[in-house]
């Protein structure tokens, strides 16, 4: 595995200064945590990375205000930017982040650390909080929900973890310590959740056995297999790992109870529990620690770290060594990359030959093995955070999601003696083991000349290139080509896929054009214009050929801003504002044309922001048949916009998508049955029509988008001259 740094994309922000590295530095050195009450990447069970919007995240202590605070990795200069976003204002606290691809969630606990010779209670009035951000990809900053932070419990613990179950409940889990020196210690596994993260329960047991550890034990939680929520915990008492689990939606209070691992020292407190959703044999992974070290007589071969894998389809565990005794790690961290379908487990061991004590600090090594047979080559592994002058380096941390070959993986991890972050970024190379299935979809398979179609490629196994014939003796080698077929016929298309591995079998598919009408509404031509930079309004050409007796129709999308209430072009009638979401906001309007017309058209708005627009010219058309209908959605993939319902036969069916795209390039689908007319630059909005022959109720449209995005349309008719 590659140590590398990405050369992908510049953030905008203030990047957090680094200190230098020194050419045996392996990994990059960030900046300062001076000031914290504990090391800011630990604890063990804990996840301070996520990863959204293309871009790696964290939450980070910020020296200059002693708060945490919210944190994105510029991957081109490879430096944290304080997004500006505050967490916690409390130093005693660690936290634990969960992204579930709409909300952040970041459980703050207050943290009291309890060993066995030292044991401690948790401290009441010390709360752990629930933050839950909204994310603006506009801006690339998080902004905190109203009502929160919230409470989760009353107490401090050594660690809190938090996920999120298949009914949207936020659930936690911690071992809260009771007792004194004079009365003796008692240590118990709680669990507590929420509906939605906004109002929490009273916080209870594991009403299950082994749920009493000793006050230096921990617990972890993980929601897997689609429909379940499990809580592992370690136990010196008994020296067992146990495991509890619950179906989603049954009483809170039904839990079963399990063993994970039991013999003697193989109980520790540190473990990292990762999953994939979308895994069909619902595998946790475990990576935990024993305590063989402190067994008189283990063999320097005993496994010190051991990754368990559970299947829910026999209800076990099984067990293969990471490392052993002789290697020396301890605070293990498990990433899983769903691609290749492999294991990561990254730790620490000390930077120098030998083991003084299980613990120590050092360098921060990864190993990788497959998630089918998770055997593991022998040794420390491979360093990737190592600080030559200081080998202080410890508590490696990453995300609970699982990576791929677009994310990259990405490891913080933290220099005990020098108060200062480290991370890597790692590049994960897919290397295909098939060749490709070939698979496509196509929005229309018959229509009137000229009709557009857009293919969409679906094919397995990971292509990396495409080759086109649309049986109309054009070609592509791109992965989602469009084509324009301009005479009537039946045309046979045909894709490969390939990657390394080989070339796919061929896919296909028929498209029946028939022969444009002579006479009703027929579209003539078209003119559009995309600002990037923000204006206060929108120029678009006059299509070419444009006529008196002519229908124009006009599409405008609009980022956070309206057309102001005079800032329509003179003739122009709206028919269509759709502003239920901020951006983007979508307008129609239409026009009769006249003798003489200017050679463009500007929409005026209310403040300067960045648009597209466009104008699409009919011939035959007498006005609209049928007023507008509207509709506008928060991020989905696919937005619906109502039917009309005509008047007349050949009405021409019109309608206009618009998506809030950001950065991104989003491919837009139109709906079927309907022609493309335009896709702006394939990122902002998409213009689509159709005839329908008879009169009557059209039927709801619906737009699919590449990525899930916020959404505005509207659909109307034209009624034929």
């Amino acid at each position: 595995m590659a140590i590398v740094i990405s050369l992908s994309w510049a953030v905008a922000g203030t990047p957090v200064p680094q200190a230098n590295a020194a050419a045996a530095d392996i990994g990059t050195v960030d900046q300062s945590f001076s000031g914290v009450t504990n090391p800011p990447t630990s604890d063990k069970p804990q996840s301070k990375l996520w990863f959204n919007d293309g871009l790696w995240w964290a939450n980070m202590f910020d020296s200059a205000s002693k708060t945490w605070h919210i944190f994105r990795l510029d991957r081109q200069s490879q430096t944290w930017v304080d997004t500006g976003t505050q967490v916690d204002n409390r130093l005693e606290t660690l936290s634990d982040a969960l992204w579930d691809g709409q909300k952040l969630y970041i459980g703050s606990q207050w943290v009291t650390v309890s060993t066995v010779a030292a044991p401690k209670a948790s401290l009441s009035n010390r709360p752990a909080r629930l933050y839950r951000y909204s994310y603006l990809a506009a801006t690339k900053t998080y902004v905190l929900d109203a009502g929160f932070p919230v409470a989760i419990n009353n107490n401090s613990s050594e660690s809190l973890t938090i996920d999120k179950d298949s009914t949207g409940r936020i659930w936690a889990t911690w071992t809260q310590v009771s007792g004194s020196l004079d009365t003796g210690f008692t240590s118990a596994v709680y669990v507590n959740s929420s509906p939605t993260g906004e109002v929490w329960g009273t916080p209870m047991v594991l009403p299950v056995s082994g749920a009493n550890p000793d006050p230096d034990d921990i617990s972890a939680v993980v929601a897997y297999s689609g429909n379940k929520i499990g809580v592992m915990w370690s136990n010196h008492l008994d020296d067992t790992v146990y495991w509890a689990w619950r179906t989603d939606g049954q009483p809170l209070t039904s839990w079963t109870g399990s063993v994970a691992v039991h013999g003697p020292k193989q109980a520790d407190d540190h473990l990292n529990l990762k999953t994939i959703q979308a895994d069909q044999a619902g595998r946790v992974f475990a990576a935990v620690k024993t305590s063989l070290d402190e067994l008189a007589g283990s063999p320097s071969s005993s496994p010190q770290i051991s990754l368990l894998v559970f299947k829910p389809g026999t209800g076990s565990w099984s067990s293969t060594t990471f490392g052993t005794l002789a290697d020396c790690h301890t605070r293990p961290v498990v990433v899983l990359d769903e691609e290749n379908a492999e294991v990561h487990v990254f730790a620490t061991a000390p930077s120098t030959s030998g083991c003084a004590y299980t613990g120590a600090p050092g360098t921060i090594y990864e190993k990788v093995a497959p998630m089918s047979n998770p055997v593991f080559a022998p040794g420390r592994g491979t360093p990737i955070i190592r600080d030559a002058a200081s080998a202080n380096m410890n508590n490696p941390t990453s995300t609970k999601q699982s990576v791929n070959s677009s994310t990259g993986l990405v490891v913080l991890a933290g220099n005990t003696s020098t108060k200062r972050y480290w991370h890597a970024d790692l590049a994960l190379v897919h290397q295909p083991t098939y060749a490709p299935v070939a698979s496509f979809t196509e929005s229309a398979t018959s229509g009137t000349a000229p009709l557009t179609v857009q293919f969409t490629d679906t094919s397995t196994q990971s292509p990396t290139s495409w080759q086109w014939d649309f049986g109309d003796g054009s070609t592509s080698t791109q992965q989602n080509p469009s084509v324009t077929y301009a005479a009537e016929g039946t045309y046979t298309v045909t894709m490969r896929a390939s990657n390394a591995a080989g070339t796919s079998a061929p896919a296909t598919t028929t498209i029946t054009v028939a022969p444009a009408p002579v006479s009703g509404i027929v579209r003539a031509s078209t003119s559009t214009s995309v600002a990037t930079t923000a204006d206060a309004g929108l120029t678009i050409d006059k299509p070419t050929g444009t006529s008196a007796g002519d229908l124009l129709v006009s599409c405008l999308a609009l980022n956070g801003s309206t057309v102001a209430s005079s800032g329509a072009p003179t003739g122009w009638t709206r028919f269509a504002a759709v502003t239920g979401v901020t951006n983007p906001r979508v307008y129609g309007y239409y026009k009769a044309a006249g003798a003489s017309e200017p050679d463009s058209y500007r929409w005026g708005f209310s403040s300067t922001i960045t648009s597209a627009g466009g104008i699409v010219r009919y011939t035959g058309a007498a006005g609209l048949d049928a007023p507008a209908s509207t509709a506008a959605g928060a991020a989905a993939t696919s937005g619906t916009v109502p039917g009309v319902t005509t008047s007349i036969a050949n009405a021409m069916l019109v309608g206009c998508a618009g998506i809030n795209s950001g950065a991104t390039s989003i491919t837009i689908t139109g709906p079927a049955g309907m022609s493309e007319v335009w896709d702006l630059g394939g990122k902002r909005h998409e213009l689509d029509d159709a005839l329908q022959a008879t009169p009557g109720a059209s039927g709801a449209k619906t737009w699919s988008f590449s990525s899930s995005r916020e959404w505005a349309g509207w659909l109307t008719a034209l009624r034929p001259q």
